[in-house]
C-alpha cells in the first residue's frame, strides 16, 4: 500500500500534518492484513452474515487495527526516531504530536469496540478490545523492549483478526478459528526474523532486543528454520478442518514446501555470503512470506465459495 506523506496534501512544510499523515498513523499496511484475515474468518464461518452487516463489522475491525497502530506509534516515537525504517512516520517526524496519536488511538479504540459490539455481538466487541490491549500494552509497552521473544508472544495480536471475524458470525470460538490463529501465529516469527536479518542495525541502534541483537544472526537463522518446521503441520492441519478441502490442502503443501526450502537456504547461509549479496536470500524469503499468508487465506476463501456451489470441502 502506498505511503502517504503530509507534503502531498498539506503543502511543502515537512512538519505540517496532512490527511495522509493521520492515515499513516493507523498503519494502513498492517491494517490491510487485519482486514483481509478478518474478512476470511467471517466469510468461512458456518453462520451466514448479511453483506451489509459483514461490511460494517470489517470496517470496525479495521478501525480497531488502526487504533492499535496509533497507540503503537505514540509509545514507540522515541525508538522510531532512531530507526531508518520508521524515522519518517508521522510522530517521530514531528508532523503529528504524541498527544494527538494517543488521543486518536484511544478514541478509535472505544468507538470501534462499541460499534462492533452493536453491529455483531458483544463477544466480538470484547475480543477486539482484548486484541487492541494485547498489541498496545502487552506487546508494545511490555514485550517489545524487554525480551527477544517479543515477536513470538506479541505476534498473537496480529493472529487474532480471523478469530474476531469468525466471532462476528458465530458469537464464539471453534477449532477452525483457532487454526487460522495458529497459522498466523506460527508464521509471524520467521516472517519478522527474516526482516531483522537485513535490518539488524536499526534494532541495534534503537536498543530493541530483537533475536538478531541478543543472540546473533546464526541463532536467528536456526530459529527461522525451527519455527518454519513447526509451521508446516499447523498449515496442513488448518487445511484438514471444516474450512479446508482438497484445494486448500494442495495450496498448503506447495506453499509450505517452498517456505521450508527458503528457510533451509537461510539456515545454511553464513554472514560473509549474505553480506556479499546484500542479504538477497533473506529479502526474497521475507517477500515470499507475505505472499505465503495471502495465498493461504485466499485458498480458504475460494474453498468457501466452492462449498456454496456444492463443490470443494471434505
Amino acid at each position: 500500500m502506498t505511503d502517504f506523506r503530509a507534503s502531498d496534501i498539506a503543502g511543502s512544510d515537512p512538519h505540517e500534518a496532512g490527511f495522509g499523515d493521520y492515515v499513516a498513523l493507523l498503519k494502513p499496511r498492517v491494517m490491510s492484513l487485519v482486514v483481509f484475515t478478518a474478512l476470511v474468518g467471517l466469510v468461512v464461518a458456518p453462520v451466514p452474515v448479511h453483506p451489509f452487516v459483514a461490511a460494517t463489522c470489517i470496517l470496525f475491525i479495521a478501525l480497531g487495527g488502526g487504533a492499535s497502530g496509533a497507540l503503537n506509534m505514540w509509545y514507540d516515537a522515541d525508538i522510531d526516531r532512531i530507526m531508518k525504517r520508521t524515522a519518517n512516520r508521522p510522530v517521530p517526524s514531528g508532523r503529528v504530536t504524541a498527544g494527538e496519536a494517543l488521543a486518536i488511538g484511544l478514541a478509535l479504540s472505544g468507538f470501534s469496540v462499541v460499534m462492533l459490539g452493536l453491529a455483531a455481538n458483544w463477544f466480538a466487541g470484547a475480543f477486539l478490545a482484548f486484541t487492541i490491549f494485547f498489541y498496545a500494552v502487552v506487546y508494545t509497552i511490555w514485550l517489545k523492549r524487554s525480551t527477544p521473544q517479543n515477536i513470538v508472544i506479541g505476534g498473537a495480536a496480529g493472529a487474532f483478526p480471523p478469530m474476531i471475524g469468525w466471532a462476528c458470525a458465530t458469537g464464539g470460538i471453534s477449532l477452525e478459528s483457532v487454526m487460522m490463529f495458529a497459522l498466523i501465529f506460527a508464521w509471524t516469527p520467521p516472517h519478522f526474523w527474516a526482516l531483522a536479518l537485513f535490518m539488524r542495525s536499526d534494532y541495534d541502534d534503537a536498543g530493541v532486543p530483537m533475536l538478531t541483537v541478543t543472540h546473533g544472526r546464526k541463532v536467528t537463522r536456526a530459529h527461522i528454520l525451527g519455527y518454519t518446521i513447526a509451521l508446516v503441520p499447523v498449515a496442513i492441519g488448518a487445511a484438514l478442518t471444516a474450512i479446508g478441502g482438497p484445494l486448500t490442502l494442495a495450496v498448503a503443501v506447495v506453499l509450505n514446501a517452498w517456505f521450508l526450502i527458503g528457510a533451509l537456504r537461510i539456515w545454511r547461509r553464513d554472514e560473509p555470503a549474505a553480506v556479499a549479496d546484500g542479504y538477497a536470500v533473506e529479502r526474497r524469503f521475507f517477500r515470499f512470506s507475505l505472499v505465503y499468508l495471502f495465498l493461504h487465506f485466499t485458498a480458504f476463501l475460494i474453498e468457501a465459495g466452492l462449498k456454496s456451489y456444492g463443490l470443494g470441502g471434505w
